[in-house]
């Protein structure tokens, strides 16, 4: 008996076909597609693509899905293809039953009544009592070569007038009440119509099999969109309207696009945008998301103009963050206020469309305005509100790296906004409080600005070597900014080395972990290098791995040391305050540790550190041995000073 073919769709969903192929065959990006050489006869140059569903190779033919790949590349039977993929995908092969074979014969039969009911809606729309459906999708613009392609049509009065239009046919009511066309009837009652006097558009799935139908009413009746109910063949959430059209056009390159309805879609694909697609009733779902990534990386989300829009994008964002990757996102496009897809195109044709398009924005520039929409308002609490929901956001992205850009992204527009216009004074040079070229000061730190309430995104143009935007006239002065003051990296590593001596005196918990570390740093002379002795003997003269108890003892050895590390406390990271996230206080910690560590001194303290860890496999060695695989990756990326960021 063959398997449910629900059961196969959704094997086929839930394995990814480029990482499965990609275990056996080395494969490149080319395009949206992948490309390398056929595992199935030599060749030197690659003819083997990899699409979203399927393979085929250029040179011998080859061609497949998942299961045929398996079968082909491994010798296996159908059966056994299908029992190793569901085993990866965690899906259970349904076993064969009488039960199962009645499912099947269901299913077909369901196919079968879906498409009678498409044709006879089809021939009443071309009747007089269709007449008022058909004039309505004129007036709206549509050819009849449109018309036909999307196969609408008219669903007549009801009252059984499609049951009375299938019987020749041997398809009964309960067919019908189990394709979602009737409604059971109450009691002894018959099953009545469930759609009566609307234009029917066909939804078909994937492969363009009628799984549903939605119907408009004409004039002012309510609800004036009626989708169909989930049955055995239709789930709302889990497909698309036009997806079947949408797949052939972006195959061949054209952007996939979703609208809110059906009109906007067929206007979009009568004006040459065949990738349009729209979901049935629903928001956008996370099934749905996957079909669109499937079909291209990037797919456009179309809102209109006006709250409303910003109201539907905003959960669409917040949908997506989870299941971002380096290779899939979302961008947004925001149409003129009052207009949707249907009557832009109508107006303006399709260039008025296509620069909408031009114009459409990546998710990562776009999070910023809806997260600070919900927290608006510019007291502590709000804004302490309005970062704690930026981090959060950015911290839902599952791969590291690519949350790392986001939160990089999404504080740097959030420490812009706070930014006040400064004196002309001060333009580019030293802010009370502080000194440099980016301002060491109650600015933002890592692009200009120093540190902003805590340690932000690295020194930035505070202490040399950075990339200082602070300073600068307000927007309109007429007067050119003075040249910055040069700054002074000896004065620049102290402050350095002050930061990483008050995250440690801080939290002496630390030491046991950092301590080999932490002692192979050349810290400046003077008062630094002092207290980097007194910290480093104090867990081996017994002392208790307690701030309060530490700052008691450098009061007495080390006063002027400890004075100095806690003057200008606004300045210090984040990660001084006693009740800083280990986590965050760990990441500052490497962070300035890195600051007095060229490429090469990383290099050689990983060498040691992963012969420590050989050596001793304790929690310390391997944490250090992390860390600093961290801090030399970030380094090589040419962002180390982002990494231990602390956001």
């Amino acid at each position: 008996m063959s398997l449910p073919p629900n059961f196969l769709e959704e094997l086929r969903l839930r394995t990814p076909l480029a990482p499965l192929i990609g275990r056996s065959v080395k494969l490149t990006r080319a395009g949206r597609q992948w490309r390398g050489c056929c595992p199935f006869h030599g060749e030197k140059s690659p003819s083997f693509y990899v699409y979203d569903d399927h393979y085929h190779c250029f040179g011998c033919g080859a061609h497949g899905d998942a299961i045929a790949f398996v079968m082909q590349s491994q010798g296996a039977s159908f059966p056994e293809a299908v029992e190793r993929l569901a085993a990866e995908a965690g899906l259970e092969v349904p076993k064969a039953s009488p039960q199962q074979a009645k499912r099947e014969a269901r299913q077909r039969d369901l196919h079968d009544v879906l498409q009678a009911a498409a044709e006879s809606y089809q021939r009443r729309l071309r009747l007089p009592e269709g007449r008022a459906g058909l004039d309505y999708l004129l007036r709206r613009g549509l050819s009849e070569e449109t018309i036909r392609r999307f196969g609408l049509g008219w669903s007549g009065g009801g009252r059984g007038a499609l049951a009375a239009d299938l019987k020749p046919q041997g398809i009964e009511p309960r067919q019908l009440v189990e394709a979602g066309l009737m409604r059971p009837g109450e009691g002894e009652a018959p099953p009545t119509d469930l759609f009566f006097n609307r234009v029917m558009f066909p939804i078909r799935d994937r492969r363009g099999r009628i799984i549903s139908f939605g119907g408009r009413v004409l004039g002012d009746g309510q609800p004036k969109y009626v989708n169909g109910p989930e049955t055995d063949l239709f789930s709302k959430r889990r497909n698309l309207y036009a997806l079947d059209l949408a797949r052939e056009a972006a195959f061949k390159g054209a952007p996939v696009v979703v609208v809110e309805g059906y009109m906007d879609v067929i206007a979009l694909h009568q004006a040459g945008f065949g990738g349009a697609v729209a979901p049935l009733g629903t928001a956008l779902t996370e099934e749905q998301l996957a079909e669109l990534w499937r079909l291209t990386p990037q797919p456009l989300l179309c809102f209109d103009g006006d709250k409303a829009g910003g109201r539907a994008a905003a959960p669409a964002a917040e949908l997506a963050l989870p299941l971002l990757s380096p290779e899939r996102s979302l961008s947004f496009v925001t149409l003129p206020a009052g207009e949707d897809p249907d009557t832009l195109v109508g107006r303006g044709g399709p260039a008025a469309f296509r620069a909408v398009l031009e114009a459409a924005q990546p998710l990562s520039e776009v999070l910023y305005g809806m997260i600070a929409e919900k927290h608006a308002g510019a007291t502590p609490e709000a804004r302490a509100g309005l970062r704690h929901a930026l981090e959060g956001a950015a911290a839902s992205i599952p791969d590291k790296f690519l949350a790392g850009e986001y939160r990089r992204q999404l504080l740097d527009r959030f420490f812009a906004a706070s930014r006040r216009p400064q004196p002309a004074a001060f333009s580019g040079g030293a802010r009370p409080g502080g000194f440099g070229g980016g301002g060491f000061g109650p600015g933002r730190a890592g692009r200009g600005g120093g540190f902003a309430g805590g340690f932000a995104s690295g020194f930035g143009g505070g202490f040399g070597g950075g990339r200082g935007r602070g300073g600068g006239a307000a927007p309109g002065w007429a007067l050119p900014a003075p040249p910055r003051p040069e700054i002074v990296p000896a004065q620049a590593r102290l402050e350095q080395a002050r930061c990483l001596l008050a995250i440690t005196a801080a939290h002496p918990w630390l030491l046991p972990e950092v301590e080999e570390a932490f002692a192979a740093l050349d810290l400046p002379e003077g008062v630094a290098r002092a207290l980097q002795e007194v910290l480093l003997r104090w867990p081996a003269a017994g002392g208790a791995l307690d701030a309060a108890a530490l700052a008691d003892h450098l009061e007495r050895v080390e006063p002027e040391g400890l004075a100095w590390l806690r003057q200008s406390p606004r300045l210090l990271p984040s990660a001084v305050a006693a009740d800083a996230l280990p986590k965050l206080v760990a990441e500052q910690w490497w962070y300035f540790f890195s600051c007095f560590q060229g490429e090469a001194a990383l290099q050689a303290e990983l060498a040691e550190a992963e012969q420590d860890f050989i050596a001793t496999g304790s929690t310390a060695a391997q944490t250090r041995l992390i860390r600093l695989k961290e801090l030399l990756a970030a380094q090589m990326r040419g962002d180390a000073g982002d990494e231990g960021g602390g956001f």
